[in-house]
């Protein structure tokens, strides 16, 4: 049986999860600073996050495999965000990727972003 190794893991989620050699981050939402400021503040604050979290669990963002982002208005902030997306990215490591609007879980949070990458 392969082992399943958990990170930052609290009562409702873990925000990390590895097994089998592929890292598993929760949902990540802009840090409490950076709730209710504009897109691109809240999308840097999640990518900052993104960035340590696969430093954490031993990879980067190189490593990506898939990507599922959340916006709470695509039609005003998606050309930012993908900006910001672009640029954050490594051109070697280009993973799958959906975008779509939602509701998020707080009214102040813009942006949610959820990655898989490989070890």
């Amino acid at each position: 049986m392969s082992t399943i190794e958990r990170k930052q893991t609290g009562p409702l989620m873990s925000k990390i999860v590895i097994h089998n050699g592929t890292v598993y981050l929760s949902g990540i939402v802009p840090s409490p600073e950076a709730e209710g400021k504009d897109i691109t503040t809240q999308t840097n604050s999640v990518l900052e996050q993104i960035d340590a979290l696969l430093q954490e669990a031993g990879t980067d963002k190189s490593r990506l495999l898939t990507a599922a982002i959340w916006l709470s208005d695509i039609e005003n902030d998606f050309s930012t965000m993908n900006g910001i997306w672009e640029t954050w990215l490594d051109p070697n490591g280009i993973p799958t990727r959906a975008t779509v609007e939602a509701k998020l879980a707080r009214p102040t949070v813009n942006v949610e972003i959820q990655v898989t990458a490989a070890l």
